[in-house]
């Protein structure tokens, strides 16, 4: 494995944790998915937690930062953003969780 291979692969995985978990970062929603109340909400997270839809379409960088999803006839969105512990810029080094602070949103498709 090339080292960029290992960073995409730790990349990844730190993804896969915060998406899965909801820990390792930060979790964010739009107003428009709040205000569908807090029951759908809970149903919308278990289905980003079990989310495994990754193919070249969505992912091709294969870091599983981006998915999208149906739930009660609207479509959702999910990404996950890597920023500097500074949350000003990008992270220099998306690859080290040290360096890095993982933003992860969920919205209507609508308000992307």
């Amino acid at each position: 494995m090339t080292c960029t291979q290992e960073k995409k692969a730790r990349i990844r995985e730190l993804n896969d944790q915060l998406r899965q978990s909801l820990t390792g970062g930060r979790i964010m929603m739009t107003s428009g998915v709040e205000a569908l109340g807090q029951s759908v909400v809970s149903q919308l997270f278990d289905l980003l937690r079990r989310y495994n839809q990754f193919d070249e379409g969505n992912d091709p960088y294969g870091e599983h930062d981006f998915g999208a999803f149906d739930h009660g006839g609207q479509k959702f969105f999910w990404k996950i953003d890597c920023y500097d512990l500074s949350m000003e810029f990008h992270s220099e080094d998306a690859s080290d969780a040290k360096k890095t602070v993982r933003v992860l949103t969920l919205m209507l498709a609508c308000e992307y």
